[in-house]
């Protein structure tokens, strides 16, 4: 397993890369919403891509798997929100420093740990795993 959730962390990195640098690229020709949007579909695919074809070596790329991809990749998405909606509206910390800690350090480690389940249980289960691409 250690050389999996290396592969889906890997993955992961280039894919967080991805989408910082197109909302970068993005934002100042269009909305941040819509900036931020197209910057987490790029990233989810790219993140996909990682994970079929080197993570969990999947000889095909299927419709039906990325939407079950992308639906785990919202669920993490909603932890992140979940960490710092409590943290800023409920617990009254309002600090930047706050919102960084819980939004991008607790909330992304609990999301990620959200993805990682969800990716190896919904979308690339067991009977389908080959071999990690690092090991």
């Amino acid at each position: 397993m250690r050389r999996e959730a290396a592969g889906f962390l890997i993955a992961g990195g280039i894919a967080y890369a991805a989408d910082l640098a197109l909302f970068l690229a993005l934002r100042p020709h269009l909305d941040p919403l819509t900036a931020k949007a197209l910057a987490f579909l790029a990233g989810c695919t790219v993140a996909y891509l990682g994970n079929a074809l080197g993570t969990y070596r999947r000889r095909g790329l299927h419709l039906r798997q990325y939407g079950a991809f992308f639906g785990v990749n919202l669920a993490g998405a909603a932890v992140q929100l979940a960490c710092l909606g409590v943290s800023h509206y409920a617990l009254g910390l309002t600090s930047p420093l706050a919102d960084t800690v819980s939004g991008l350090g607790v909330g992304m480690a609990l999301a990620t740990c959200v993805r990682f389940w969800g990716t190896r249980t919904l979308v690339f289960p067991a009977g389908g795993r080959g071999t990690s691409w690092t090991g």
